[in-house]
């Protein structure tokens, strides 16, 4: 059991947002991509086969054959920054903190973001936290859809972590948003001005991150929450029912995965003749390989080789205005009870003050 942080009496206690993404190697190689995809492949959450069975194909066959393919897609995508996950989940925690501080007259809310799988951890994120004494955590999966193989893999690696602590935190989960005002606004207004921008093609894609379809026949409800966003998000777009379709990407090995794949949509919309399609990532808060390679360069290649002639691929959130702003409601809405009504920055020195000395006097050290 790992050691506490030395407290002193009389420190004010601070709440812990930790934004967790799913994860990204640390440098585009094949072998920072080999330590990422074992890591991310050999959670039972993530591949629900038999260990036994599942073992020899990891490390026989895709840990020796996929990490030098998936480096060369990595290294298409990655900035002087690093990798554009990483960069746009630090700058979403570091711009919701300040957010925060604006709204709430700077009360104690310390932000960070963590990944699943790779670095920065979910264990260094909150070590982080644990040592700027946040006595309270809310834990916020990037994930606007719940799914066992994101979501809830985020919260057993937390609670994981937190066996180690004698001094536990109280802890809060979102378990998801895919309904939320805010989020669905957001999405809006990125597409309405990409569109105001760039026009507006014939058919909009709303492209999310496919499952196995068993997983849907076992009760994972992200199959109807990716619905209830497509859906959500058309009527705030005012679409008719022509104008978009909802699929799904990144299928991988033989099972059967929830449909209709994004890949064969696109080729089949370029045989038919299909001019110009936009295509957004709803379920993606923050830029990847998934939506700057898979999307936006393997998509276009799909689309246009099969007689499609614009292919318009509309980022991420990211960093926008209203998708912090989105972000900020949502934790305030999760923090009741743990903030007080209107934060009084003098009045909490002055019982942090008093509590000391009461301490001091008691024979407390620090």
């Amino acid at each position: 059991m790992s050691d506490e942080p030395t407290y002193a009496h009389g420190t004010i206690n601070k709440i812990g947002v930790l934004l967790i993404n799913l994860g990204t190697p640390d440098e585009p190689t094949p072998a920072a991509t080999r330590r990422y995809l074992r890591e991310f492949l050999s959670d039972p959450r993530v591949v629900e086969i038999p260990r036994i069975a599942w073992w020899p194909i990891l490390h026989g066959i895709i840990l020796r054959t996929r990490p030098a393919k998936s480096a060369a897609k990595y290294a298409q995508i990655w900035t002087k920054d690093g990798s554009p996950l990483r960069v746009f989940t630090q700058r979403q925690a570091q711009l919701l903190q300040g957010y925060l501080g604006e709204r709430t007259n700077s009360a104690p809310i310390i932000a960070e973001a963590a990944m699943r799988y790779g670095n920065p951890s979910i264990a260094s994120g909150l070590a982080k936290l644990r040592t700027q004494f946040c006595d309270r955590i809310l834990l916020l999966p990037l994930y606007p859809q719940y799914s066992a193989s994101t979501t809830a893999s985020g919260f057993d690696r937390v609670f994981d972590e937190l066996k180690t602590w004698r001094n536990q935190p109280a802890i809060r989960t979102v378990k998801h948003y895919h309904d939320h005002p805010g989020y669905i606004a957001a999405l809006a207004q990125n597409i309405r001005d990409y569109w105001n921008k760039n026009g507006r093609g014939e058919k909009l894609i709303m492209s999310f991150h496919g499952v196995p379809k068993f997983s849907l026949d076992k009760g994972d409800p992200y199959h109807c929450e990716c619905h209830k966003t497509g859906r959500l998000l058309a009527e705030a777009l005012q679409l008719k029912k022509e104008d978009f379709l909802v699929t799904f990407q990144s299928r991988f090995g033989k099972a059967k995965w929830l449909e209709p794949y994004t890949a064969p949509t696109l080729e089949k919309l370029g045989k038919a003749g299909t001019k110009r399609i936009d295509i957004v990532c709803p379920g993606f808060t923050a830029d990847c390989l998934e939506t700057l390679e898979e999307i936006a360069i393997e998509g276009r290649a799909s689309f246009v080789s099969a007689g499609g002639k614009d292919y318009h691929y509309i980022p991420c959130l990211n960093e926008r205005d209203t998708w912090i702003r989105a972000l900020m409601m949502m934790v305030l809405e999760n923090l009741h009870g743990w903030l007080p009504v209107a934060w009084d920055a003098a009045r909490a020195k002055q019982d942090a003050d008093h509590s000391h000395a009461l301490a001091i006097a008691m024979g407390a050290k620090r």
